[in-house]
């Protein structure tokens, strides 16, 4: 039997995938050959159910001890900053070995070798199988299976993510015509009433990139500057019943120059409505919160 150099071997790990991947198994395999004692320590994302860490502590706990049922795992909460977490690593491997153990943590040349600053000594394996958890990921996520596990695994993710609110922007596009306020509303082909332009909020996107993007896609004008007014919890009908809520930014724009058409998902009409007692007589039900505002914005002045 091959003499063993190392008391405790300490994997430290994502495995964010529906089953170990080759490399993963040979990191493990060669790990146990090498130690008395073998110790996997996961990684463990502050934020629920992304795409990035989609599955939790338990899913992959389980995952490891069906093909090696041998070994120890445990977890290690993500922090920002790698001298905290080096912390948190050591003491949470000094709270389950022995102070006489010869321990050795194990990594492949990507790992968390580069930002550990803590006690232990460090190994890195060389990967033999490069496989992409990314990767493997984006193919998961484009396949539907037939099967109630599937469903239930869908479910539970969907029940387990945190509530969410949805950032959206809506612009008032205004205008001075002589003695009376104009402000630029348009109407979706689907819709019999109108409202102010606006959509989601992009990933890495300002609230005021937002509004300049939106404007331009559903109304082709230019604008610069939007000016935040107030935000809303808008009663879309798309959210009715569900956990997560839409709150819109309202942002002031004036209008300087450009011939309004309306485009993207403002596909009815655009048109210019003078600010009085009867514009809430056109504005669709959601967004009356919002014009309501805008009315009291002018009559108590900009």
């Amino acid at each position: 039997m091959k003499k063993k150099n190392v008391d405790v071997g300490i994997i430290i790990a994502r495995f964010q995938v529906p089953q170990l991947t080759e490399g993963h198994k040979n990191l493990i395999k060669q790990v146990n050959s090498e130690c008395y004692k073998t110790i996997i320590i996961l990684g463990l994302s502050p934020v629920k159910c992304t795409f990035r860490n989609p599955l939790d502590f338990e899913a992959r706990k389980q995952m490891v001890l069906d093909e090696f049922p041998n070994v120890t795992v445990l977890y290690i909460k993500d922090t920002y900053s790698d001298s905290i977490w080096s912390n948190n690593l050591d003491g949470i491997i000094k709270d389950v070995t022995n102070p006489s153990d010869n321990i050795v943590l194990y990594g492949s040349r990507d790992s968390f070798i580069k930002h550990y600053t803590g006690v232990f000594d460090c190994k890195e394996i060389e990967q033999k199988v490069f496989i992409s958890g990314t990767d493997i990921r984006k193919i998961v996520s484009r396949q539907v299976k037939a099967s109630s596990n599937f469903r239930k695994g869908v479910i539970w993710a969907t029940a387990n993510k945190y509530k969410q609110c949805l950032p959206t922007v809506d612009a008032c596009i205004w205008k001075k015509d002589g003695n009376v306020i104009k402000v630029l509303l348009g109407k979706r082909s689907s819709e019999p009433l109108y409202r102010f332009p606006g959509g989601f909020v992009s990933a890495g996107e300002t609230y005021e990139d937002t509004v300049v993007r939106e404007v331009q896609e559903e109304t082709n004008l230019i604008v610069e500057n939007p000016k935040y007014l107030k935000s809303f919890v808008i009663d879309d009908w798309r959210y009715r019943g569900e956990m997560d809520k839409i709150t819109s930014s309202l942002f002031m724009v004036e209008y300087k120059e450009g011939i309004p058409e309306p485009g993207d998902d403002m596909d009815g009409e655009l048109r210019w409505f003078i600010l009085d007692d009867n514009i809430m007589d056109n504005i669709i039900y959601e967004h009356k919160p919002l014009m309501k505002d805008i009315v009291k914005y002018f009559c108590d002045g900009e």
